[in-house]
């Protein structure tokens, strides 16, 4: 495996970070993930633009471009032999001091990694996940804005701690007014009478880019789709639920704290949005050529 740090390629066992780095320190930094499909990547523009938005909240100056962000990630696949997987691309705040001062960062560090990823078993997307509801709350906007994809991850690894002990393969997070927000690592919708619903950003979740994708193939299929302020009611009065993240791309979740979710099945409305999405990802994106 060929790893990307700051303009040179490393194997796996020799790419290192310093321990004065603030992304290990504090988690002070900013990530994507992507995936590519058949040679090309998918949504490669909208994830770029995403982090450089992520970096701009929070005052990181990323040291490069857009195009040349894009290019080290088509370069790092391309190093890697690989037409089908996943990239994390991670931004810290660079090597500084034991304070929290970021200013004394000199330099953001930038780290390219390109390899395959499975999030839940293959079987699980033919008979959906299982969720509960996690007593861990989402921070509020006023403390982290969920629309900055940071580093600082902790909140929602426990979280899936929380999921794991509690025999599920997810974990549904409400934000502090009980609320829905999103779960551990995925945005998540409902449907009910044909018509699909999603918490939206103010309640805590993020503005992710599968998620999008969904929103554009709704309105193709002529799927009523709108954000909405939800409960765990609305999950247990659904006909179907589903979720949706880069690396998990589009998941039937058919139980919530023991109980099932229309008939405890995936239904055909998340049918035809996991049909309509691999169609799309499968087609279109930024070649990575070489």
């Amino acid at each position: 495996m060929h790893i990307y740090i700051d303009g040179e390629y490393f194997a796996q066992q020799d790419a290192k970070i310093s321990v004065f780095d603030h992304g290990l320190l504090y988690g002070d930094g900013i990530f994507e993930g992507i995936r590519f499909y058949n040679g090309r990547v998918f949504r490669l523009k909208e994830h770029i633009r995403r982090l450089f938005t992520s970096a701009k909240a929070i005052l990181l100056d990323i040291g490069m471009s857009e195009a040349e962000i894009a290019e080290a990630v088509c370069e790092t696949i391309r190093k890697n032999d690989l037409s089908d997987g996943y990239v994390r691309l991670l931004v810290t705040r660079g090597v500084g001091s034991l304070g929290l001062n970021p200013f004394v960062c000199k330099k953001a560090s930038v780290i390219i990694i390109a390899d395959k990823i499975a999030l839940y078993p293959k079987e699980k997307y033919q008979v959906g996940l299982k969720l509960i509801t996690c007593s861990i709350r989402r921070p509020a906007p006023d403390a982290l804005s969920p629309s900055v994809k940071s580093l600082n991850y902790l909140n929602n690894v426990m979280a899936k701690v929380e999921a794991i002990h509690g025999n599920a393969e997810e974990g549904l997070m409400l934000n502090a007014q009980g609320y829905i927000a999103e779960c551990t690592g995925d945005n998540i919708f409902v449907v009910r009478d044909g018509k699909v619903l999603t918490p939206p950003s103010a309640a805590g979740a993020l503005p992710g880019i599968t998620r999008d994708v969904i929103f554009e193939v709704a309105g193709q299929m002529n799927i009523e789709l709108r954000e909405a302020a939800l409960t765990k009611y609305d999950i247990y009065a659904a006909d179907e639920c589903f979720l949706t993240g880069t690396a998990a791309e589009v998941i039937a979740a058919v139980e919530l704290d023991r109980r099932p979710v229309g008939n405890g099945a995936p239904g055909p409305v998340t049918a035809r949005f996991v049909d309509a999405f691999r169609k799309l990802a499968g087609s279109e994106g930024e070649e990575i050529g070489g």
